[in-house]
């Protein structure tokens, strides 16, 4: 054990911070992003508070979490979400509003009349891949604030494990602890890469 926990416990601790973050935001952001990409109405409602919100470092809200939520999971589970819901709704949006004219018009061409139909069967499909390039984007910055949460505020993870390892001087648990990090990261960043080769087989995408 090390600072009460074991090794895997302190992974599963960090595990179920960033996926609860990142889970949620992907629920909450990508919607949001298409709405407002397809509906004007939607978009002039809710950009002027997400643009006010964007510039803000997840980080910022420490603090405020802190207070809300005090230092259990959902503290960093809601900063986690920030970090991630951004690019979630930014790469949604940007998706949608780039959507094919040409698509649009031949969906037209082919009876497709209603907005909401033209919005499950062409602009989403085609839209796909760079949603799903903004939820990779998302889980990157989710590992990365995780860190810096648990270093800041926690009582068990790998980013607490590394803090109080900078305390004892002990640079090996530091560097394994970052070693896990990097490989958890990268395998569900491979897991989202086969995710998208399974969803969009269309789009051709190199082998990392």
């Amino acid at each position: 054990p090390y600072v009460g926990n074991t090794l895997v416990g302190h992974t599963l601790v960090s595990l179920q911070i960033v996926l609860g973050g990142f889970f949620s935001a992907v629920l909450i952001g990508i919607p949001l992003g298409i709405l407002m990409g397809w509906f004007k109405r939607i978009e002039a409602v809710v950009d002027p508070l997400f643009q006010l919100l964007r510039p803000i470092p997840p980080l910022a809200w420490i603090p405020l979490s802190l207070l809300w939520f005090g230092i259990g999971l959902k503290s960093k589970i809601f900063v986690i979400w920030l970090a991630a819901f951004v690019p979630c709704v930014i790469n949604a949006y940007t998706a949608i509003r780039l959507t094919d004219p040409l698509l649009v018009k031949a969906a037209l061409g082919l009876g497709v009349k209603k907005q909401r139909d033209l919005l499950w069967e062409v602009a989403i499909p085609s839209s796909l891949p760079v949603i799903l390039g903004g939820v990779r984007i998302g889980l990157g910055a989710a590992w990365m604030t995780l860190v810096a949460a648990e270093l800041l505020a926690s009582d068990a993870g790998l980013g607490y494990m590394m803090q109080m390892a900078r305390r004892a001087l002990e640079p090996s648990v530091i560097i394994l602890c970052m070693l896990i990090i990097g490989i958890l990261g990268a395998l569900m960043a491979r897991g989202l890469r086969a995710l998208e080769r399974r969803i969009c087989p269309w789009v051709k995408q190199e082998e990392h």
